[in-house]
């Protein structure tokens, strides 16, 4: 094997696969955007039209973090995780891993609280105003509110979540000089 052959297969199998990489930045632009329209629309009175506008963004921007983690979590568990060059120290594993799970949990949680919140309140269900998904649920004020609560302290927890994920992969880069970032670029 060459010696090019031989570093472009440590590159290849020290990174995510492309496919992996390419639904991790789609993914992070979608939750961020969402994050910010839906903290701004809290701020704004209920009923004015940019309120409702941005929402409907908000919601779309959801639904499509649903469908994408949908993709993301099979393709995920099939393919598994490249392996380290220098493996991380127990408490950055664990941390990560722990980490990891928080976060595909909450990349489930908040949408499909979102789209309760909304179905159980009669709420539309648009998707950039292409089409309406379709309101599975019952009227529900009670399931609506605790919905809505959910995805409130969920978006609170991701917010943290998402924050402490940026700062650890930046950390790792320029202060560890590690491959943990590279691993996603």
């Amino acid at each position: 094997m060459s010696t090019t052959t031989e570093a472009s297969a440590t590159v290849s199998t020290t990174r995510y696969r492309p496919s992996q990489r390419i639904l991790h930045w789609l993914m992070a632009i979608v939750i961020i955007s969402a994050l910010v329209i839906g903290l701004y629309c809290s701020y704004l009175t209920p009923g004015v039209p940019l309120r409702r506008a941005l929402l409907d963004v908000h919601k779309s921007l959801g639904m499509t973090a649903l469908v994408l983690i949908a993709i993301r979590l099979p393709l995920r568990l099939s393919l598994g995780e490249p392996a380290y060059r220098r493996p991380l120290d127990v408490f950055n594993h664990y941390a990560a891993r722990g980490a990891h799970i928080l976060l595909y949990a909450l990349m489930l949680l908040m949408p499909l609280a979102g789209y309760t919140t909304s179905a159980a309140g009669g709420h539309d269900l648009p998707w950039f105003g292409l089409f309406q998904w379709p309101n599975l649920l019952p009227l529900d004020k009670g399931l609506e509110r605790t919905a809505a609560e959910i995805h409130e302290y969920g978006a609170y927890c991701l917010y943290a979540v998402v924050s402490l994920h940026i700062l650890a992969a930046l950390w790792h880069h320029f202060f560890r000089k590690d491959e943990v970032l590279q691993r996603m670029l």
